[in-house]
């Protein structure tokens, strides 16, 4: 039954390498001729990265001089909030913008890579490695650096730009400060501590230093492209993609005191996490599921899963999504692995999946059509290294 605290999505800002707003994502993920990928193979080899589309900024960015003093990451942000706001029809209201409370998931900013590939290419030379790391670290960075990567710079340039000047709150941790600013949002909003928020965050995959820190890791995707779930075949990896996503949620009873046009409903919102040893996400995954199973409409749902393509925690997942015998969609065969906004932004294509009251068709051939009308989307996110999550989205 509706109620006035119920989570409603009201407005939705998602850019990424398949275009700008809802109606290109949509359009992209429904080719007649099949998905086509959109990918950077020549830029950073042997790596791939699904690149930002061409955005103009003065559309949502009016002064060049903001525009210089962001790095791109903080661009990207900053764009697809506006975006949510011209969505939710609130751009430029200068009250409702004073009481909205804001909720950023952001890492840090980007790096002085002449300095860092100094460091790196001096540190196995070095007599004393760690007095040798000190001294650079204190000498050859510019102060100014650590200012330019603060992670609250994007919630600071929102505010700036577009006029939010409620509560601010920045949350950093990869995929889980995505899952936990939308839960905190939610829980919020229906506890009354505020009535609208705009909750998102921005990525960007095109960063050599970046490339360089997963690779240490050795948890990218290093083959021509292949889908989430077929890199498991040959040991797994992401691709990272490039991604910006906000979306403005509000309570039902302040949607309908101004007129919102809604455009779905938030469900239960879990999240949790563990040390990812064997079983331990898929525990944590089967308790989020007991949570949001006696609102599920297994008839006429489907999943979009935020697996990210790193192999113990892919193939745990698919595992897991194996059970509940629902279509599967893995957006990052499509966007790429975008970190922070990963969550919002299959929120998102939930919300567009449920605006058509269908799934989008297959990303790859491990993924099942749907012929039957679409009334709920789960969204799960297991991070790739860290932070397992899930919520419900229906049409509203």
């Amino acid at each position: 039954m509706p109620h006035d605290r119920d989570t409603l999505i009201t407005g939705i800002g998602l850019i990424s390498c398949l275009g700008e707003g809802l109606d290109a994502h949509w359009t992209a993920l429904n080719n007649p001729s099949g998905f086509v990928p959109v990918v950077d193979d020549t830029t950073f080899p042997p790596f791939l990265v699904h690149p930002m589309t061409v955005l103009e900024l003065d559309k949502q960015i009016p002064k060049r001089g903001d525009q210089r003093q962001m790095e791109a990451w903080q661009r990207i942000g900053t764009y697809a909030a506006g975006l949510a706001l011209d969505s939710a029809g609130i751009k430029g209201d200068k009250d409702l913008l004073a009481q909205m409370d804001m909720i950023v998931a952001a890492g840090g900013g980007e790096r002085d890579y002449a300095v860092d590939a100094a460091i790196l290419s001096g540190l196995p030379k070095a007599e004393n490695p760690g007095a040798y790391l000190n001294e650079h670290l204190l000498s050859d960075l510019r102060p100014t650096l650590f200012l330019a990567q603060l992670s609250n710079l994007l919630a600071g340039n929102i505010s700036l730009v577009h006029g939010v000047t409620g509560s601010s709150r920045t949350f950093m941790g990869e995929e889980a400060a995505g899952t936990d600013g939308v839960r905190i949002a939610c829980q919020r909003i229906r506890a009354g501590q505020g009535d609208i928020a705009l909750v998102g965050g921005s990525y960007n995959a095109q960063r050599p230093d970046i490339l360089l820190e997963y690779e240490m890791g050795r948890v990218l995707w290093n083959h021509p492209f292949a889908g989430v779930w077929a890199r498991q075949a040959e040991g797994g990896g992401m691709v990272l993609g490039s991604l910006g996503c906000f979306l403005v949620i509000e309570s039902r009873s302040h949607a309908q005191a101004r007129g919102a046009a809604v455009l779905g409903r938030i469900g239960e919102v879990v999240t949790d996490r563990c040390h990812r040893r064997p079983g331990e996400a898929t525990a944590n995954a089967r308790k989020q599921l007991a949570i949001v199973a006696p609102a599920l409409d297994r008839d006429g749902s489907a999943v979009i899963s935020g697996a990210s393509g790193v192999p113990a925690p892919t193939v745990e997942e698919q595992g897991f999504l194996a059970e509940l015998g629902l279509p599967v969609r893995a957006t990052g065969t499509a966007l790429g692995h975008g970190m922070e906004p990963s969550f919002p932004a299959n929120l998102a294509l939930a919300t567009v999946c449920l605006r058509h009251g269908r799934l989008f068709a297959p990303l790859e051939a491990a993924e099942a059509a749907m012929d039957s009308p679409l009334r709920q989307v789960l969204v799960t996110s297991w991070g790739q290294w860290r932070g397992e999550a899930m919520a419900t989205v229906t049409a509203a």
